[in-house]
């Protein structure tokens, strides 16, 4: 008689709150596969009998004969805010195999005092914040001509700035790796305007980069604490920087929750 297959959860990982996540599950004694793009990432987490970390792309077309094999009793998503292909496809999945789907969002970061969401404009002599629903309006608008601008925003995008590259003085600030160094090249960063560096930050080490490359405008994303946007709120304050940030992309999540208790008790039921 073959032995029943212990159900798991299927976390979708890459994110310091994964971490925490995973160390809470192996504490309730829940076993889970932890999906990863990069091997990088699989050094987030500590080694257990409990958790095996599964390093690729998901696949859309193999992704129901993923959990099936895997034995996936329910998706825990922790992945990055603005990681909307992944979240949308677990959504479906967890739909179409009718499986418990919860998402793990990590906390938004407050904004400064007095400035919110529905600021009109970026004043041109003064600290300020302005939201910006994504990238195409920032890139259709005309918020950073003449400005030296920090873009914090991954390597994704910098293809979308590449136009800009002579209407404002650029930088950017990405992760250490081939594929991102080569997007900014790519996309017309010199060398002498990149940063290779792999987060988190300090607050000192941010200073001293706005101020060495004389930043007037820092482009960010709404990644919450974990991505350093108090940080940047503080900085921008404290050295009269003009702040922009991208908000996260709308996600209709079928439930979600911030509390990493609730997210074990979610994966508890799941399997028991």
């Amino acid at each position: 008689m073959l032995e029943k297959k212990h159900h798991r959860i299927w976390l979708i990982g890459g994110t310091s709150e994964s971490r925490e996540l995973a160390i809470a599950l192996i504490k309730a004694q829940i076993a889970c596969l932890i999906s990863v793009t990069t091997e990088t990432a699989r050094s987030l987490y500590p080694q257990d009998p409990l958790i095996q970390v599964w390093v690729g792309k998901i696949n859309p077309t193999q992704i129901n004969s993923f959990v099936q094999q895997q034995d996936i009793a329910a998706i825990l998503d922790a992945s990055h805010p603005f990681a909307r292909e992944i979240s949308q496809l677990a959504i479906a999945t967890a739909a179409n195999n009718q499986l418990p789907y919860l998402r793990y969002e990590r906390p938004h970061t407050l904004t400064i005092s007095g400035h919110n969401d529905s600021a009109p404009q970026l004043s041109q002599n003064s600290s300020s914040v302005l939201y910006l629903d994504n990238f195409d309006t920032l890139i259709a608008g005309d918020y950073l001509t003449g400005h030296r601008v920090l873009l914090t925003i991954g390597y994704r995008h910098l293809s979308l700035f590449r136009p800009w590259q002579q209407n404002c003085t650029l930088f950017a600030r990405i992760l250490p790796s081939i594929n991102a160094l080569q997007a900014a090249l790519d996309a017309g960063f010199t060398p002498n305007r990149i940063i290779a560096i792999r987060p988190p930050l300090t607050l000192d080490f941010e200073r001293s980069l706005l101020s060495h490359w004389q930043i007037s405008l820092l482009v960010t994303k709404a990644s919450g604490q974990a991505g350093g946007e108090q940080i940047k709120h503080q900085l921008a304050r404290e050295l009269n920087l003009q702040l922009l940030i991208i908000k996260r992309p709308p996600i209709n999540y079928p439930q979600q929750t911030s509390d990493i208790s609730v997210s074990v008790q979610f994966c508890h039921q799941a399997v028991t």
